[in-house]
């Protein structure tokens, strides 16, 4: 373990935390708020701290993919650590582990929240819980990238260990550029949302903080009301915006490039629409007798598919009313995610495309032993190594899974509350059923249960191995030198 360049990266991650933290501070300054101090000294402070670490660049940068991993791991956590100083400090939030669980929620994008009201907030503290969907969307360590020099593998293992999917691929030939591309489609995307929310009549700053929260399909609203409160026009917006981040950004770089018959051939993608379409007829047919016209219907039924598919977690209505067969296809579609490549978490379609075709392989290979089937994605043979590896995490994941819901069952709450809670939190997704509904939160839950979730967020969103191997003793043993 190359200990030395491991700890120059945190360093750089935590110097670009603290320019992240200075929007905030100026948000504050913006609207007069003495929040916005904090914000600042807060950010100063870590500045300091990181340009000690990083004053000395190392002299060996060979880099593999254990570092990549454990980089990652301690990246989000020591910015989740630093990120819930702020709500700490100005007692928004008095309690620490509180404070963390809402910082991890906003750096996973999951949206998961204790707070009972967030109009009381400061302006400030809302945009840093927006912004932190925003920077966990795509990956701090993906933006790193995009501005950090990195030499040899380092750049290729970090994008691995951060970004989402059963196989991470490169846009063009070297993974800086890669980076570049997919943060500038990302901000892109963004800006355009805020323009069409702000055109509907929505503030600057709500546009702004919503469209955020869409891109990093995060959830965090910024009234009690959520987008109950928001008119037609702005959930329609957010509706299909939250779609859009939730597929493959592999799909935007062929669009830019014009290659337009490749991208609409995108299997994931198309498999992930035909889910979304699917979902939302069942629903709007299965509720309504609920709501005054079809078009209500529709708009409420396309806006809670698409929240839960992408796993964004906002909510135009309270959905946890809904009937059964409408809230088991949300919590199956909790667990099914978005594409890989996207912002959006859960287990993502290509795994689960994966799995039924090896299924549907191993059928024919009974009833033709001598036959030879390959598996296909997008044109292209899957490896055998992640047919192997979307086998492995599906297996970790229930483990974790189970062994979670086990954990949160000692406060013996019902197992549609504790269940969906565990499901939100891995999956990234923020509100679940029964007692964490949307009009309810998570701060009734003990601080053991609140530390549960917490590995739970940061593990779905790390995609499990990362942060499951600090828990190797190998990673921190140092191995002495043998002597000639």
């Amino acid at each position: 373990m190359n200990y030395s360049v491991v700890t120059y990266i945190l360093g750089w991650i935590m110097e670009l935390e603290a320019g992240f933290m200075l929007l905030a501070a100026g948000v504050g300054a913006l609207y007069r708020e003495k929040e916005g101090l904090v914000y600042l000294i807060v950010a100063l402070c870590t500045a300091a701290a990181g340009a000690i670490i990083v004053h000395k660049k190392p002299k060996d940068m060979n880099f593999y993919l254990k570092e990549g991993f454990v980089t990652v791991a301690l990246s989000w956590i020591i910015m989740s650590a630093i990120g819930a100083l702020p709500f700490f400090i100005t007692g928004d939030i008095p309690h620490y582990i509180d404070a963390l669980f809402e910082t991890v929620s906003g750096f996973t994008t999951t949206g998961a929240s204790i707070l009972p009201a967030v109009e009381p907030l400061a302006k400030c503290n809302l945009f840093w819980r927006s912004f932190s969907h925003w920077i966990g969307g795509m990956g701090v360590i993906v933006f790193l990238l995009a501005v950090l020099p990195l030499a040899g593998g380092t750049n290729m293992n970090l994008m691995k260990a951060e970004s989402p999917g059963p196989a991470v691929g490169k846009l063009v030939p070297k993974v800086k550029k890669t980076a570049s591309i997919t943060y500038r489609i990302y901000i892109a995307m963004t800006l355009l949302e805020v323009i069409l929310l702000a055109a509907g009549g929505m503030s600057i700053f709500g546009a702004v903080c919503n469209s955020m929260g869409t891109a990093g399909t995060g959830g965090f609203a910024i009234t009690n009301a959520g987008f109950a409160g928001e008119s037609a026009y702005a959930q329609w917006v957010v509706g299909v915006f939250m779609i859009l981040f939730g597929v493959n950004f592999n799909v935007y770089y062929l669009l830019t490039i014009k290659r337009f018959r490749e991208a609409a051939k995108h299997e994931e993608a198309r498999t992930y629409l035909i889910i979304i379409l699917v979902s939302t007829a069942i629903i709007v047919w299965n509720v309504r007798d609920m709501f005054s016209t079809l078009g209500e219907t529709i708009r409420h039924a396309f806006f809670q598919v698409g929240s839960v598919i992408t796993t964004t977690g906002f909510a135009s209505t309270d959905f946890n009313g809904w009937p059964e067969t409408s809230r088991t296809i949300l919590v199956m579609l909790m667990f099914c995610g978005a594409c890989a490549g996207s912002t959006g978490g859960g287990i993502k379609v290509s795994r689960f495309i994966i799995l039924i075709k090896t299924f549907f392989k191993e059928i024919t290979s009974y009833l033709h032993p001598r036959s030879v089937k390959k598996i296909n994605l997008e044109g292209k043979p899957v490896e055998h190594e992640t047919v192997r590896a979307t086998n492995v995490y599906i297996v970790t994941f229930v483990v974790i899974f189970a062994t979670s819901l086990f954990l949160v069952s000692f406060e013996n709450k019902d197992l549609i509350t504790n269940f969906t809670a565990v499901a939100a939190t891995i999956n990234n997704i923020g509100p679940g059923l029964s007692m964490v509904g949307p009009v309810e939160n998570f701060a009734h839950f003990t601080y053991f249960s609140k530390l549960v979730f917490i590995f739970d967020m940061l593990v779905g969103r790390l995609e499990l191995f990362p942060i499951l191997l600090l828990f190797c003793p190998s990673i921190w043993i140092r191995k002495k030198e043998k002597r000639a």
